[in-house]
C-alpha cells in the first residue's frame, strides 16, 4: 500500500491528464458514498479519528519503551520469578501484534491521504476547470487592484450597519448557517458543473479552543470526507469558512482556490451575513496588495474609500470573550501551538508543490481580479 501510494503520487505529478480524470470522475464518488455515511453522524467523525490516531501512536511509543526495557533487563526479571517470565512473553507477543496492526494502518493512511488529499494538489487549477473571467497570464496593476479593493470596501461598509447587535456590538444571528452554506454551494454548482453534487452539513469542531490556538477557522478531514468549522470563531467568519471547506470536497484543495470559491458562494447570496462574510474574507488581502501596488503612498491610499471602524471591528477571528475562554482552558501556550501548526502547514504545502506555502492563501486576489475583469474595469 505504501508503494502504491508513492507510485500514485509520482504519476499524479508527471501525468496531468490522469490527475484531472481522477479528480473529476473518481474523487466525487467518495463524497457521494462514504461522505454520505459519515454525514449521518452529528459529530465530526474525522476529528475523533484524529484523536484516536494520536492515542494509538502514544500507546505504540509507550509500549515500545517498555518493550526495550524488558529486552534489556529480561534475564534479571526472569530470575525474580517464573510467572514474570510468562507475563513478559505475553506482553512481547501482544506488542508485536499491535505494532504489526499499526503497520497496516499506516499503509491505509498513506492510500487514503493520497487519494483524498495529495493527488488533489496536482489537479488542474480553477482557471482550467471552469472559466472565471480574464486570462490567467494577464498582469493587473494599481488601477485594477484599487478598483476591486474599493468595490469590496464600499460593499462591506454598506452592510455593516444592517445587522442586529448586542450590547458589545457583536452581530446577532439565529439562522441555520450550515444548511444555508450547503444551499449556496449547490446554487453555485448550477453555474459551475464541477461544484454539483452532494454536500454534507458542515460540522463543529469539538476541541475548537485548540484549533483557535492555531488560528484555524475550518478543517477538511480526508479520512471522513467532512467539512468542519471552528465553533468559537466570530460569526462573520462562519459562512465563508463553511463554503471554503465544502469546496475541498469537490477536489479544490488549494487554499487560494477554496477562498475564491467560498467568496463566490457567499457574495451572491440573498442573506446579508453571507455577503458580508464574503467581503470580509478578502478585504485584508486586497488592502495589503493595494498598498504594495501604490508603493505605500499614504496620500494615494487616503484618496480611496476607507474601511469603516465597524468593518474593521467585525473582521476579527475571535471575540475577546472567546479568547479568554480559550486561554482559560488551554493545556499549552498559544504561541507554542501556533508555531508548531505553522511549521506543519508550511511543510505540508511545500511537499505538495505549493512553493510559497501559506502565502498562497493571498493568491485569491489574482483570481478575484480575473473574475471581475470586464465587470469593474
Amino acid at each position: 500500500m505504501v508503494i502504491f501510494s508513492v507510485l500514485l503520487n509520482i504519476i499524479g505529478r508527471v501525468w496531468q491528464e490522469f490527475t484531472d480524470f481522477y479528480v473529476s470522475r473518481i474523487f466525487p464518488l467518495w463524497v457521494e458514498t462514504y461522505g454520505r455515511l459519515t454525514g449521518l453522524f452529528p459529530f465530526s467523525v474525522g476529528e475523533w479519528m484524529l484523536y484516536l490516531a494520536v492515542t494509538l501512536v502514544f500507546l505504540l511509543a509507550a509500549g515500545g519503551l517498555l518493550y526495550i526495557l524488558i529486552y534489556i533487563f529480561r534475564r534479571r526479571i526472569w530470575k525474580i520469578a517464573t510467572d514474570k517470565r510468562r507475563l513478559t512473553e505475553i506482553f512481547e507477543r501482544c506488542y508485536r501484534k499491535y505494532a504489526f496492526f499499526l503497520y497496516w494502518v499506516f499503509g491505509i493512511v498513506c492510500v487514503v491521504m493520497t487519494l483524498n488529499c495529495f493527488l488533489l494538489y496536482q489537479a488542474g487549477t480553477v482557471n482550467v476547470r471552469f472559466e472565471i473571467g480574464g486570462s490567467p497570464d494577464k498582469e493587473y496593476g494599481p488601477e485594477e487592484i484599487g478598483a476591486l479593493r474599493d468595490y469590496v470596501v464600499m460593499r462591506a461598509n454598506e452592510l455593516a450597519p444592517v445587522f442586529d447587535r448586542d450590547e458589545n456590538g457583536y452581530i446577532l444571528y439565529e439562522k441555520d448557517l450550515g444548511g444555508m452554506a450547503r444551499e449556496e454551494m449547490k446554487r453555485l454548482g448550477e453555474t459551475f458543473d464541477t461544484l454539483k453534487g452532494y454536500y454534507p452539513k458542515p460540522k463543529k469542531l469539538f476541541l475548537s479552543g485548540f484549533y483557535s490556538q492555531q488560528y484555524i477557522m475550518g478543517y477538511y478531514f480526508p479520512f471522513s470526507m467532512e467539512a468542519n468549522y471552528n465553533r468559537q470563531m466570530y460569526i462573520t467568519n462562519m459562512p465563508v469558512t463553511m463554503c471554503h471547506e465544502l469546496s475541498h470536497l469537490k477536489g479544490f484543495i488549494l487554499e487560494d482556490e477554496a477562498n475564491f470559491i467560498g467568496y463566490l458562494a457567499c457574495v451572491d447570496s440573498e442573506d446579508p451575513l453571507f455577503r458580508y462574510s464574503a467581503y470580509l474574507s478578502v478585504i485584508g488581502y486586497l488592502d495589503r496588495d493595494f498598498v504594495k501596488a501604490i508603493g505605500e503612498d499614504e496620500e494615494i491610499y487616503l484618496s480611496h474609500p476607507q474601511i469603516s471602524h465597524q468593518v474593521a471591528e467585525d473582521k476579527k477571528f475571535l471575540t475577546s470573550e472567546a479568547w479568554d475562554q480559550v486561554e482559560k482552558t488551554a493545556v499549552l501556550k498559544t504561541e507554542t501551538v501556533k508555531q508548531a501548526a505553522d511549521t506543519f502547514l508550511e511543510t505540508t504545502l511545500t511537499l505538495n508543490g505549493v512553493a510559497d506555502g501559506t502565502v498562497s492563501y493571498s493568491r485569491v486576489v489574482k483570481l478575484l481580479l480575473q473574475y471581475y475583469d470586464g465587470k469593474l474595469y
